[in-house]
């Protein structure tokens, strides 16, 4: 075992090694702040809310905004490219390939009128509130930035 400013805590891979980490799957993933990831704040702005998404460390290629039955989709994804070099070695590796999805139910509105920014790792939706007129199956969001 390593010493324990290589962790988050003294005890982590000592219970990780016994396999009881399995409530925490994400965990494996993104590290002790996984459920930090998304945070997610919605303002009601009268005939508007305003989505804003926490997605630090993404670029804005990395995000989709998807509309699709009433439901507004946010993914983001991240792939690191591994490079082996034979003169070092990782002692501590917490960045991995990943994705995260977070939906939210926001009716019947148009793609056209739901409007994205992303700038400075935050990602900020205009969303009008719900219409009563037929809308479009799926649509992707352009977001802007």
């Amino acid at each position: 075992m390593l010493p324990s400013i290589f962790h988050e805590t003294m005890f982590d891979d000592l219970f990780n090694d016994f396999g009881h980490d399995l409530m925490n799957i994400d965990r494996t993933l993104y590290g002790k702040n996984a459920k930090n990831l998304m945070k997610t704040d919605v303002k009601d702005n009268g005939d508007h809310y305003e989505v804003a998404v926490d997605l630090p460390g993404f670029t804005k290629d990395e995000v989709k905004v998807d509309l699709k039955d009433g439901y507004l989709t946010i993914t983001a994804g991240k792939s690191l490219e591994k490079k082996d070099d034979e003169k070092s070695k990782y002692i501590r590796q917490e960045r991995y390939v990943g994705s995260m999805t977070r939906s939210f139910y926001v009716g019947e509105v148009r793609p056209e009128d739901v409007h994205g920014k992303y700038e400075s790792g935050v990602l900020t939706l205009t969303v009008p509130k719900e219409t009563q007129n037929k809308v479009e199956p799926n649509t992707r969001i352009a977001i802007e930035g």
